[in-house]
């Protein structure tokens, strides 16, 4: 079974089978790394070509936020679904990872958060809508 992998920021959403994980990788340290899944933390050595930029090459997958964290940041559904909660509305500042919109996709529920701290510049959908993959759901600036 091969995983659905989607990034925003830092953190990879990682669906396997039903299963779902939410993984953050951060380099403390030349070679050291905080690998954190689903908030428990592990440290770990990196042996070669890994770590955040590693793992995103590996990850071909489209990611739901477009660009990098410089300028607006389009956060956009991984895949088609239900949007379950609207966390935010415009004009509300948000903090770096904090939740934006609760999406339901094959029966599990994914909060997408924010890549950034910023404004929501945009809120695009409403509780109970269906959306597409890669629709856009929230701007934050």
């Amino acid at each position: 079974m091969k995983p659905d992998i989607v990034r925003t920021g830092d953190t990879w959403s990682i669906l396997l089978g039903t299963r779902s994980y939410e993984v953050t990788v951060v380099e403390e340290a030349p070679g050291e790394l905080a690998v954190s899944v689903d908030g428990r933390v592990v440290q770990v050595r990196r042996a070669g070509p890994a770590g955040p930029a590693g793992l995103a090459r590996r990850t071909r997958q489209e990611k739901h936020v477009a660009g990098g964290t410089e300028g607006p940041q389009t956060i956009t559904a991984p895949m088609p679904g239900r949007i379950v909660k609207v966390l935010v509305t415009p004009g509300d500042a948000v903090a770096a990872r904090q939740g934006l919109v609760v999406v339901e996709a094959m029966k599990m529920e994914n909060e997408l958060r924010s890549p950034k701290a910023g404004t929501v510049t945009d809120v695009r959908v409403t509780q109970g809508q269906l959306v597409d993959a890669r629709a856009v759901l929230v701007v934050v600036e």
